[in-house]
């Protein structure tokens, strides 16, 4: 849901071969208009079509396909031509091409080549893609089947995806219930499933721990009551107690965006109530009666810019934190860090990329044309970004030294960035080299090199090569050394992505 964001992928079991064919060519039928289509799959072959027996087992199938009946292979043949279309492929029907198509499937899903996967039985079993987070549900499980199929999306990916979503399109919760208590005991549904929406908003004890979870709700007034504005936090203990609620915040929030009744909450923010029609259209687009929508008006949210003003000042300190404790002022603070874990997969998870960033400057620029505004709205957003942070200058520069009016549309100013930044680029690994006195041919050999990994590093003689000529037993050299390294990171991280070739 970010802007420029992969996201994750999702299975769809369904009960038959038929099932399969009537989705598949539905959502085929739907996204034909579309400029960015999902991109969907399916498989099965010919023991798919039988429900769970009573035991619960999901039934085996295999790669021979030649017992499959003529319409099913028909449908499978063409999904597969779909799939080599898409991936300039060339899989089959027949015995030896199916195989191969199932692995390269694998593949695909694992990688999030593949958004939605159809499929009757296989891929409920033994098959782990850590991106994969959704199972979609419409055919009958139990028991050990049931559990197979879900814990297909509970690989745990990093911070942003700690449990899997189900789906279910029909009514498997008493099945569910049972196939925990079955292979556990009745507490065990307590402990396996996630809380509810309303506890997370509200908060909630924990079953396991015992310990006491603060709900969205709570996080979000102290926030506001403490931080009203974040870039005022000066204290180093204001600091540390801004890190750890706003790292409380990015947890609630992560885990809520899995819930609908939070998207709609999200959207609400952006509807004007005092338009009778915009909030008709809502209420109908989200399926919410008057009493629901007063529920939702009743949640406080923090505005999107000041969610952006948190993320800045959250990343400021941690660049802060490895900054100065590194320093000298690691031995004479008061304020214990080690017990603070800064979230960056989470915030990460969020991240804009710098496309988008670019094309709002196209879409600010037609709105406004004052570069100084334009400049502190573009600040913001940087700085809340933890991959563009080190490219703020280079945008700015970007944007004063530009013609944006010149500008046709959206990718005319992603390439006339890419071209600035390479000529700057040029110029400041230039100035770098003559003034740091550097051997030219080692320093742009060891950049390049810095450019292509997208980080430099002090292993090995490449660094060592760069310097001027001194002595190691000289006092300076070491000094010089750390100076050079410093400043070509502080380079590498600025043009990483966008300066092309030195």
């Amino acid at each position: 849901m970010q802007a420029g964001g992969k996201g994750f992928n999702a299975l769809f079991a369904v009960s038959s071969v038929d099932a399969a064919k009537l989705y598949y060519e539905t959502f085929k039928q739907l996204q034909k208009d579309r400029d960015k289509p999902l991109k969907i799959a399916t498989i099965f072959s010919f023991a798919a079509n039988e429900e769970q027996a009573t035991v619960g087992e999901i039934l085996d199938e295999s790669f021979d396909v030649s017992a499959m009946n003529s319409s099913a292979k028909e449908f499978l043949s063409a999904a597969i031509s779909d799939y080599n279309a898409l991936f300039t492929t060339n899989f089959s029907v027949d015995s030896n091409g199916f195989q191969n198509y199932y692995r390269d499937l694998a593949k695909q899903v694992k990688v999030k080549e593949i958004d939605l996967l159809i499929v009757v039985g296989m891929f409920l079993t033994g098959f782990d893609a850590p991106t994969l987070n959704t199972l979609f549900v419409d055919k009958n499980l139990r028991y050990h089947g049931l559990l197979q199929a879900y814990s297909r999306t509970n690989r745990i990916y990093d911070a942003t995806k700690t449990f899997g979503n189900i789906v279910t399109f029909r009514d498997l919760e008493q099945a569910t219930i049972n196939a925990i208590t079955l292979f556990g005991d009745k507490n065990t549904k307590n402990v396996v499933l996630e809380k509810s929406y309303r506890e997370y908003m509200d908060g909630f004890t924990d079953v396991v721990t015992g310990e006491a979870r603060r709900g969205f709700v709570e996080v979000v007034t102290e926030l506001e009551q403490r931080f009203p504005n974040p870039d005022e936090i000066v204290l180093e203990k204001d600091k540390k107690d801004f890190v750890k609620l706003f790292g409380e915040y990015l947890r609630v929030e992560n885990v809520l965006q899995n819930y609908d009744e939070f998207a709609s909450l999200k959207a609400l923010q952006q509807v004007d109530i005092n338009d009778p029609a915009a909030v008709e259209t809502f209420k109908a687009e989200h399926y919410l009666s008057d009493e629901d929508l007063a529920v939702l008006q009743a949640i406080k949210v923090p505005a999107e810019r000041t969610v952006q003003d948190y993320r800045s000042t959250y990343n400021d300190i941690r660049d802060w934190l490895r900054r100065e404790k590194a320093g000298s002022e690691k031995e004479t603070s008061t304020i214990d860090w080690d017990d603070v874990v800064f979230e960056v997969d989470l915030l990460k998870s969020q991240e804009i990329n710098l496309d988008y960033i670019l094309e709002l400057i196209f879409e600010q620029n037609k709105k406004n044309k004052n570069k100084g505004e334009l400049i502190e709205e573009v600040r913001r957003l940087i700085r809340a970004s933890l991959g563009n942070r080190a490219k703020e200058n280079l945008i700015v520069d970007f944007i004063n030294q530009t013609n944006l009016d010149e500008m046709a549309d959206k990718a005319s100013i992603i390439d006339a960035f890419f071209k600035f930044s390479q000529a700057e680029q040029a110029r400041e690994v230039d100035e770098l080299i003559r003034s740091e006195g550097l051997n030219e041919e080692a320093a742009k050999r060891y950049i390049s090199a810095s450019l292509k990994r997208e980080f430099a590093s002090e292993n090995g003689t490449d660094l060592n090569s760069t310097l001027p000529k001194m002595s190691p037993l000289n006092p300076e050299y070491k000094t010089k050394k750390q100076s050079v390294f410093q400043k070509i990171s502080t380079f590498v991280e600025k043009f990483k992505g966008v300066g092309g070739q030195i």
